[in-house]
């Protein structure tokens, strides 16, 4: 597939720049035209049935982006040594001159060891996370920081651009579909029948890295950690077992479920349970050992012609053009329906994108 076809035009003024107290939610069911929720999540709660299964990413995004004294931002991924002194980044390296240094906040000094995409660092003293904490910011995603012409975090940023369950800290974004929920909005689901699960997946390059490659096909995604406790792979058994429906909270969610389903994680103690989930759709009673998981790094590029094994509900907000994630929902619900969704979207002045309104995909 060309990127071309991952195109859609755009007012900027639609582009979100703070997180809004109120979601707006555009519901496409197969078949039917796209149409916007009067009652938001009030009403779209009345979608879900009892004993349907509910996934969210229980991750925490890290204060990671940092800003030297000659205003160079660089985005601190990961150590590549014990000691904290060796670092993967993505930062404008052509504005570092060579053999220069950049001084991080609280006299840090920073020497770019190798270029390229990411580049490697080496910090004058560990960088741990409570020196992040202290004196990093969100990473926002770029285009938010355009629209506001602001660089730094705002104060609100800090809780805003992260979810209510946030708990595993490893996260470069936020996996944003989960800004639109409460804790209170998640217990009404409970209330209404609902298995609420937790997957881990920390958002790194592979969410948000754009596609630089002329066609999807030789776009390379990048690793990003995912695991999937014993029990939520036990309810989704369960719920598929009887019938029911496997609602996915953001792509994040999307990608960490069916990389377990097409054997992109490692599996402990848990192919009797996969055979019988995709090979033997009829004998689906069998309850998954209690100690099964999954884990690892999947590098899984749902992009369209991909068949779905487990998720046939998708939430998920406004995606960019030309990116992944858009690729993702085309592969859901038809590029052709969300490109039309969209364009309604976009006539009724939905907020697009990190901070934006809700999409509800139903199969």
């Amino acid at each position: 597939m060309h990127l071309d076809e991952l195109e859609f035009p755009y007012p900027e003024n639609l582009v979100a720049t703070e997180r809004s107290a109120v979601s707006r939610v555009l519901l496409t069911i197969e078949g039917q035209a796209s149409r916007e929720l009067e009652n938001g999540l009030s009403e779209l709660v009345s979608y879900f049935e009892k004993g349907d299964v509910l996934v969210i990413n229980d991750t925490k995004v890290l204060s990671r982006r940092l800003f030297s004294e000659s205003g160079l931002e660089i985005l601190f991924l990961a150590p590549g040594d014990e000691d904290r002194l060796e670092w993967s980044v993505m930062c404008p390296s052509s504005r570092w001159k060579p053999d220069t240094k950049q001084i991080l906040p609280g006299g840090v000094e920073l020497s770019l060891t190798e270029r390229g995409r990411p580049q490697k660092v080496r910090a004058s003293r560990p960088l741990t996370e409570n020196y992040f904490d202290q004196h990093g910011d969100l990473p926002l995603p770029p285009y938010i920081q355009k629209a506001r012409s602001e660089r730094r975090n705002r104060t609100l940023d800090k809780t805003d651009y992260q979810t209510a369950w946030a708990e595993k800290p490893g996260s470069l974004a936020a996996p944003t579909a989960s800004l639109h929920f409460s804790n209170d909005d998640i217990e009404r689901l409970r209330e209404r029948g609902v298995v609420v699960v937790h997957v881990t997946l920390h958002v790194g390059l592979g969410t948000f890295l754009p596609v630089t490659t002329e066609t999807l096909e030789e776009h390379v995604m990048h690793g990003e950690l995912a695991e999937i406790p014993s029990r939520t792979w036990q309810a989704i058994i369960e719920a598929k077992a009887h019938g029911h429906h496997i609602w996915a909270l953001g792509t994040t969610v999307t990608r960490t479920i069916e990389s377990a389903a097409v054997g992109r994680l490692d599996k402990v103690e848990t192919d009797v349970a996969c055979e019988y989930i995709f090979n033997e759709p009829n004998r689906l009673g069998v309850e998954a050992p209690p100690e099964a998981m999954f884990w690892g790094e999947t590098k899984l590029f749902i992009q369209p012609g991909y068949e779905f094994k487990i998720i046939d509900r998708l939430l998920t907000n406004f995606h960019q053009p030309r990116s992944t994630l858009l690729a993702l929902v085309g592969a859901f619900a038809g590029l052709e329906d969300v490109k039309r969704a969209y364009a309604i979207a976009i006539e009724k002045r939905f907020r697009l994108f990190s901070y934006g309104d809700l999409s509800a995909w139903i199969k």
